[in-house]
Order: structure tokens, then C-alpha cells, then sequence
């Protein structure tokens, strides 16, 4: 069991998003080894079939487990919505963690407020996020906010400037003739330009599910016996289906630049 608990916790996502997922696996637990897998050849996810994301999504998953991957995150909303239940069949024996937009504690915290989904068209027609919806409907206003492309545009480096805003201002003014009390950043690329959002939007409470899935894969490492036990800092390893060392230093700024928030 030593020997499986020293092994890697691996994360995925369509491209970068998941660098801010990533960013609070390392807060939380220090002492693991992660290894980090973006597909940004074929990002957004947000923008494509769900069979297709599927397909993507379970290729680079047994790419990962041949790594030997000890636990699997997908660290992307849409892939999360598409992919994880069949994984999960597939996988029994794997903790695999999924993400989900942070609709609970956003609720919970507004009761009777208005609260602003954020996400990609894929993942706010999933299954998995009519589900969770229905869920709180009773406690706040929760308003779906398609956002085509803007994981495109984090992807491409995009994270301020007149061209963002004015992507948000279109996006947002059609859910804002009445104030929003909260914004849900529904899919994982979003928290690196979380700052420009709540400027846009008009409120400085924005959730996002990056924490909750630390402290789920925590548990579930914990309940198989898997987290390591070690006392200094682990390793992480980033890879990405481009295969250049631009987007590698690129994924590397962000984590650190995400750490120091």
C-alpha cells in the first residue's frame, strides 16, 4: 500500500483550466505528487459534441492510469458532465473526482438571491448540472450564463483588456437588470480571470469548485489509504497534448502566478 500511496494523483482537463484546480490540490495537499495532463490540442471542450468530449476524455484518462496514476480529477467541468460515470464503471478500483460548478454553497450563502452560472453550453445542458440545479432552485434565482468561447479566449492567454470585457459586458448585461448576488464559475479556466468577472458583473461573491474538489479527492484518497503520508513538498508534472514548451511554461505561470492568490 506504501508503494500505491507514493504514486501520482493525475489531473485533466480540455487545456489550462485545470492549473486552477490543480493550484488548490497543492494547498491542500502539499505532500502528494501530481501529474498534470492538458489537452489544448483539441480545446475548448465547452465548444465540442459530448460524444466527442467522451471519447477525448476516456483516451486520456488510460493515458494517465498507464502512468500510474494512483487517483484521477478531471479537472473540467464539461468532461466531468460527459465522461465520469462511465469512467467510474470502467474503473471501479480508481478514485476518480469530478467537478462541479459550486451552485451549494452559493446558494446556500444567498438564500432568495440571484446567482449567475457561468459555463460552457455543454456543461449547462448536461444531465449532471439539470440535476444539481434542481436541486437548489427552491433556495435562490439560479440563471444559466452560456459562455461560448471564453475558455477559447483563456486558453489563447486572453485574461484582460478591452477585448475580455467586452466579450463579458455582452455576455453578462443580459442577466443584469437586476444585481446579481453571486457568480458560479462553472468551468475551470474561469478562475484565472475571476478579478475581471466580478468587476463586470458587480459583485465580489464568486464560487468556484476547485476547493470542494481538493477536499473530495482528500477524502477519497484518505478512505482508500492512498494519500502519502509525506511530510516535504511532492513533485508536479505537467504535460499537455501540444507538446511544446511555450504552453508548458504557460501552464507553469499560471500555477504560480494562481498560488499567490
Amino acid at each position: 500500500m506504501e508503494a500505491q500511496a507514493n504514486r501520482p494523483v493525475a489531473l485533466f482537463d480540455s487545456g489550462v483550466g485545470g492549473i486552477s484546480v490543480l493550484a488548490e490540490m497543492i494547498r491542500r495537499m502539499p505532500g502528494e505528487s501530481y501529474l498534470y495532463f492538458g489537452d489544448s490540442a483539441h480545446a475548448p471542450y465547452g465548444s465540442r459534441p459530448a460524444d466527442e468530449v467522451r471519447s477525448l476524455t476516456e483516451k486520456h484518462i488510460a493515458f494517465l492510469l498507464e502512468m500510474g496514476a494512483k487517483a484521477i480529477v478531471i479537472a473540467c467541468n464539461t468532461a466531468t458532465g460527459a465522461a465520469i460515470a462511465g469512467l467510474r464503471e470502467k474503473y471501479p478500483e480508481i478514485p476518480i473526482i469530478g467537478m462541479e460548478p459550486a451552485i451549494k454553497p452559493a446558494a446556500l450563502a444567498h438564500p432568495g438571491g440571484r446567482i449567475l452560472v457561468m459555463a460552457t453550453p455543454v456543461t449547462l445542458t448536461s444531465e449532471k448540472f439539470r440535476h444539481l440545479m434542481s436541486l437548489y432552485t427552491e433556495k435562490a434565482e439560479i440563471i444559466p450564463v452560456p459562455c461560448k468561447n471564453l475558455a477559447r479566449m483563456i486558453e489563447a492567454g486572453i485574461m484582460d483588456g478591452p477585448e475580455l470585457e467586452e466579450y463579458l459586458q455582452e455576455t453578462l448585461a443580459p442577466h443584469l437588470f437586476r444585481p446579481a448576488d453571486a457568480v458560479v464559475l462553472g468551468c475551470t479556466h474561469y478562475p484565472f480571470i475571476r478579478s475581471v468577472i466580478a468587476r463586470m458583473a458587480g459583485t465580489e461573491n464568486i464560487y468556484d469548485g476547485g476547493a470542494g474538489t481538493a477536499r473530495e479527492t482528500e477524502r477519497r484518497l484518505r478512505e482508500k489509504g492512498l494519500l502519502s503520508g509525506s511530510t516535504v513538498h511532492g513533485s508536479v508534472t505537467i504535460l499537455n497534448s501540444e507538446e511544446n514548451e511555450e504552453r508548458i511554461r504557460f501552464c507553469q505561470t499560471l500555477l504560480a502566478n494562481i498560488a499567490k492568490q
